[in-house]
């Protein structure tokens, strides 16, 4: 947020620099530079005013555009297409990482990669599920341990739970290529990962995997 007292301060000289065609303030900051310096006295003719509106109206849909585009990125590009590259979806990846655990996330998406030919990235997003099990179970363990848990209007029991699956959506979005159509993959590989995972979960071998969203699902519905 643009503050007047801020630019107030600002003599007639700098102020002048927000009114320049390729200036890099934001619309609202030139709005208020004009302002002020009218204040001051300054006095714009017709085509002056005309060129400040130019400017802010620019910059007003240069910033709509930039916010469409990353809407769209954000975007998961599935398509019926059967030329287009098959890999598992962006949706499949969060909700199964999220009752499954992130490593099981991170299988599939280092299997995209693998696919796009993204060997870095699919080995460091591998290392980045495997060390993330230890770290929920010992982030969930301190968060219990000191009374972190439910306060108030948020549960911080729930953040080891989600943290991993918001990682691997960023890392989608910033690694994988923007906007790629691609058609969805067979759900046999998930399917076979997900029942050994699924066994282990449920066997909660000295309370490794008592942080996981699925018991908690599964036990709410005893």
């Amino acid at each position: 947020m643009v503050k007047k007292s801020v630019l107030s301060k600002l003599s007639d000289l700098e102020l002048e620099k927000y009114l320049e065609k390729d200036n890099r303030f934001v619309p609202e900051a030139v709005q208020i530079a004009v302002q002020i310096l009218e204040e001051r006295g300054r006095i714009f003719n017709d085509v002056e005013k005309a060129d400040i509106q130019n400017i802010i109206q620019n910059k007003i849909d240069s910033e709509e555009q930039k916010l469409k585009d990353e809407q769209e990125d954000l975007k998961d590009h599935i398509t019926d297409d059967p030329s287009a590259i098959a890999l598992h979806s962006k949706t499949l990846i969060w909700t199964s990482s999220l009752f499954l655990g992130t490593l099981f996330g991170a299988i599939l998406m280092a299997l995209n990669f693998s696919t796009l030919n993204k060997y870095t990235s699919a080995i460091l997003t591998l290392i980045f599920g495997i060390i993330y099990v230890p770290f929920q179970y010992y982030a969930y363990q301190f968060i219990v341990e000191n009374n972190f848990g439910n306060h108030g209007k948020y549960n911080s029991e729930l953040l080891p739970m989600v943290l991993g699956p918001a990682i691997l959506t960023l890392i989608w979005v910033t690694a994988m290529p923007k906007r790629l159509p691609y058609r969805s993959k067979s759900l046999l590989i998930p399917a076979m990962l997900a029942i050994p995972i699924f066994i282990i979960i449920l066997n909660n071998y000295n309370d490794w995997f008592s942080s996981y969203f699925l018991l908690d699902f599964l036990n709410l519905q005893k």
